[in-house]
C-alpha cells in the first residue's frame, strides 16, 4: 500500500546523509523545509473551503475533532489544546484524538494505527453528532485508524475533512474535503515528522485560527476573546485594552477587574461607557462579535 507514496520514497538529494557534516546536514534539512510553504499554498482554496465548513459547524454548536496516529495525532492534539487559551474556546469545542490514547502522546503504541474499528469506536465514545466536523490527519493518507473514523463520521452525517501529504491518497475517498499538501520525500526516508509534520502543523494552524477569526474571536489581528486567567494573559489583556482605549495601565486594570477579567467585556464597557453587565448583554446579542457589539458593523 505504501510503495507509491512520495512520503515513503528515498530522497535523491540526501543519499549521502550519513557522510555529511553537521553544517551540511542543517543546510540540507533547511533547504528541503523551504519548499513546504509553497506546497501548502497550492492547497489554499481547498483549505479555505475546509475553514468555511468548520466555522459553519462550530457556529451551529458542533465540534471540531482532530484525529490521527503518531505524529499526525500528536499535532492534532496540540492544535486542539491551544484553542482554549488562545480563543477562550470551551475545551469541548475543539478535540484531539490520537490512536492509542493519551499514552501515545509520549511513546509509540504499536498497532494502534492499524485498527479502523478503533478509530470508529473512539468517535462513538465522543458521542459524535451530525453537527460535528472530523478532520482525519494522515501523512500517508492510508492510516486505517483514520479511514475507519472518517467512515464512522460520514455514516452519521458529520462533516469530514482529510489531511494528507500524498497526492491521490485513499483518504480522499473517505472525506467530503481532501487537503493534499505534497511535500515530497523526506531527508530521512519515511520520517514524516519532518516536512510532512511541518506542513501538517501549518495547515492545522490555518484551520483553527481562520475558523475562529470567522467566528468573531478576534478584533483586527488582536486576540480579544481571552480570559485573563494568569499573569501572561493579564498582561496581554491590559496591553490590548490600553491600545484600544488610551487608558493608563491603572485605569485599564480597574476596567478589566470590573469585567471579571473578560477582555471583550472590558473593551465594550470602556468604549461605550456602560456597565460590565450591559457590555456582556451587547456581546451576547452580537453573538460574541466585538466589532458588532461596538456598533462598528452597522
Amino acid at each position: 500500500m505504501h510503495e507509491n507514496l512520495t512520503t515513503e520514497a528515498a530522497n535523491p538529494g540526501s543519499t549521502d546523509l550519513d557522510r555529511l557534516t553537521s553544517v551540511e546536514l542543517v543546510q540540507l534539512i533547511n533547504a528541503e523545509d523551504a519548499n513546504i510553504a509553497a506546497a501548502v499554498a497550492e492547497q489554499s482554496e481547498v483549505i479555505a473551503e475546509a475553514v468555511d465548513l468548520i466555522a459553519a459547524r462550530l457556529a451551529e454548536g458542533g465540534r471540531l475533532i482532530y484525529l490521527g496516529a503518531g505524529t499526525s495525532g500528536r499535532l492534532g492534539v496540540l492544535d486542539a489544546s491551544e484553542c482554549p487559551p488562545t480563543f477562550n474556546a470551551d475545551p469541548s469545542q475543539v478535540v484531539g484524538l490520537i490512536a492509542g490514547g493519551d499514552e501515545a502522546l509520549r511513546r509509540a503504541i504499536e498497532g494502534a494505527e492499524d485498527s479502523a474499528d478503533l478509530g470508529a469506536e473512539n468517535l462513538r465514545q465522543l458521542k459524535l453528532t451530525a453537527k460535528d466536523v472530523v478532520v482525519g490527519i494522515a501523512a500517508s493518507g492510508t492510516t486505517p485508524y483514520v479511514l475507519g473514523a472518517l467512515d464512522e463520521a460520514r455514516s452519521i452525517g458529520a462533516a469530514t475533512i482529510g489531511l494528507t501529504c500524498n497526492r491521490d491518497a485513499p483518504i480522499a475517498l473517505h472525506a467530503d474535503i481532501s487537503i493534499a499538501v505534497v511535500t515530497g520525500p523526506e531527508v530521512l526516508a519515511g520520517s514524516t515528522r519532518m516536512k510532512a509534520g511541518t506542513a501538517t502543523k501549518m495547515v492545522l494552524n490555518m484551520l483553527s485560527t481562520a475558523s475562529m477569526v470567522r467566528l468573531g474571536k478576534t478584533y483586527g489581528n488582536l486576540m480579544v476573546d481571552l480570559r485573563a486567567s494568569n499573569e501572561k494573559l493579564i498582561g496581554r489583556s491590559l496591553r490590548i485594552l490600553q491600545s484600544l482605549s488610551g487608558l493608563t495601565l491603572g485605569e485599564a486594570r480597574t476596567v478589566l477587574d470590573a469585567s471579571d477579567g473578560e477582555l471583550k467585556t472590558a473593551i465594550v464597557s470602556q468604549r461605550l461607557d456602560i456597565s460590565a453587565e450591559k457590555a456582556r448583554q451587547r456581546l451576547r446579542d452580537a453573538s460574541g462579535r466585538l466589532r458588532a457589539a461596538l456598533g462598528e458593523d452597522e
